[in-house]
């Protein structure tokens, strides 16, 4: 394909750093949403409960759909997505969490 041919595709990058403050309830949100899914496999199912509840980050993972927040954008269709999600260690102070030119440039759209 010519880059006039798949110019009509965007790659959006998001990166966030959420604080969460209630682990449990994100939890308990993972788990209602595992159990609604109606066509989840069995041995899946037992796979995702155990994931989610092991870990915060895991639940909030399984909670965000990439389809979810373009569904109210007119025009637009999602072709690929992927995502994941850490536990990390931030500090909003330290230089490390500030945009590099790099990031600034993307952001701008240069």
């Amino acid at each position: 394909m010519s880059t006039s041919e798949t110019s009509r595709f965007v790659r959006l990058r998001v990166e966030m750093v959420v604080e969460v403050r209630d682990p449990g309830a994100v939890t308990k949100d993972a788990l209602r949403r595992v159990a609604e899914d109606t066509d989840m496999p069995e041995g899946e199912r037992a796979y995702t409960e155990s994931a989610v509840t092991e870990d915060p980050a895991e639940a909030l993972a399984y909670l965000i759909d990439p389809a979810e927040l373009l569904g109210r954008v007119s025009g637009v269709e999602l072709a690929q997505a992927s995502w994941s999600s850490e536990q990390i260690d931030y500090d909003p102070d330290s230089p490390d969490w500030v945009l590099d030119d790099d990031d600034e440039a993307e952001r701008d759209g240069y």
